[in-house]
C-alpha cells in the first residue's frame, strides 16, 4: 500500500508542478497567443460539451484504432517472417531500411492521390507510420530467440503454430510490446496531422479551426484534449502490457533477488 502511495505521488507531483510553472508564468498575461492559463481553464467547458466530444473526438479515436490495429498485425506478421527467415532478411532490408526513413506526414498528398480525403486516408496515413517500429522490432526479436530454446522445441515436437505461439512471439513479445508503445505515440501524432488535410471533424480539425478563427483560449483547450487522450491511451496501454509480460517481469524481479 505504501508503495502504490509513492508511486502516486511521483506520478502525480511533476504534472502539479508543471501546472503550476505555466499558472504562474501565464498570470496576468495580455498576449493573445499565450492566455492565462484560468482563462484556458474557464473556457473548456464551453468549448468541449458531450456533443463535441462525439463529433470530434470520438471519430480522432477510431482512427487512430484502426490505423494502430492494422499496423500492430501488419508488423507483427511480417516482422516475424522477415526475423526467421535470413534470406527474407537479406532481401527486404534495404528496402525496409529506405522506407522507414520517409517521413509518414511527407506521404500525405501521395495517399490523397489513391485513398481519397476520407476516413481511409487518414486509417491508411496512421498505419503507414505506426507499422515500422512494431516490424522492425518483431524482426529483432524474432531473430533473438534464444537457439537453445529452438533446439529444445524442436526436439520435443513442438512445430508450426504451437512453436510460433509459445516460443517465438513469446520470446518476442518483451520487443514488439515496446515497438507498439512507440507506435502508439507515432500514431497520436499522425492522427493529428491526417485531420488537418481536408478533414470535416476530428481534433486536428478542430484545433486548427480554432486557431484560423482566433479562438486562440479555444485552440489550447483543444491541444490539452490531445494531452488528456495520450496519457489515457498511455495509461491503458501500460496496463495491458503488464498483464502481457506478466512473466516476463516476473522473471526480471526472481533474476535479481537471486544476484
Amino acid at each position: 500500500m505504501r508503495r502504490t502511495l509513492i508511486r502516486l505521488l511521483f506520478a502525480v507531483a511533476l504534472p502539479a508542478v508543471l501546472i503550476a510553472l505555466w499558472w504562474l508564468a501565464s498570470d496576468g498575461s495580455t498576449n493573445v497567443y499565450w492566455p492565462p492559463l484560468r482563462t484556458i481553464l474557464r473556457t473548456f467547458p464551453d468549448v468541449w460539451t458531450g456533443d463535441r466530444l462525439r463529433t470530434d473526438v470520438l471519430p480522432s479515436i477510431l482512427r487512430l484504432t484502426a490505423g494502430y490495429a492494422i499496423a500492430a498485425v501488419v508488423g507483427v506478421a511480417l516482422g516475424t517472417v522477415i526475423g526467421s527467415y535470413r534470406r527474407v532478411r537479406a532481401v527486404c532490408e534495404p528496402v525496409l531500411e529506405f522506407l522507414r526513413a520517409i517521413p509518414p506526414p511527407v506521404l500525405v498528398p501521395v495517399i490523397m492521390l489513391f485513398a481519397g480525403i476520407g476516413d481511409t486516408m487518414k486509417i491508411v496515413v496512421i498505419a503507414s507510420g505506426c507499422v515500422w517500429p512494431v516490424l522492425l522490432n518483431t524482426v529483432e526479436g524474432v531473430r533473438a530467440v534464444d537457439p537453445v530454446m529452438k533446439e529444445t522445441a524442436l526436439s520435443y515436437g513442438v512445430t508450426g503454430v504451437a512453436r510460433l505461439r509459445s516460443l517465438v512471439l513469446r520470446s518476442a513479445s518483451p520487443q514488439i510490446l515496446a515497438g507498439l508503445r512507440q507506435a502508439l505515440s507515432i500514431g497520436i501524432i499522425l492522427m493529428v496531422i491526417s485531420e488537418m488535410f481536408a478533414a470535416t471533424d476530428g481534433l486536428g480539425f478542430t484545433i486548427v479551426q480554432f486557431q484560423r478563427s482566433f479562438a486562440i483560449p479555444d485552440m489550447w483547450t483543444g491541444i490539452l484534449v490531445l494531452g488528456m487522450l495520450g496519457f489515457l491511451l498511455s495509461v491503458v496501454f501500460q496496463v495491458v502490457e503488464r498483464r502481457v509480460l506478466g512473466w516476463y517481469h516476473g522473471l526480471r524481479a526472481a533474476t535479481r533477488r537471486s544476484s
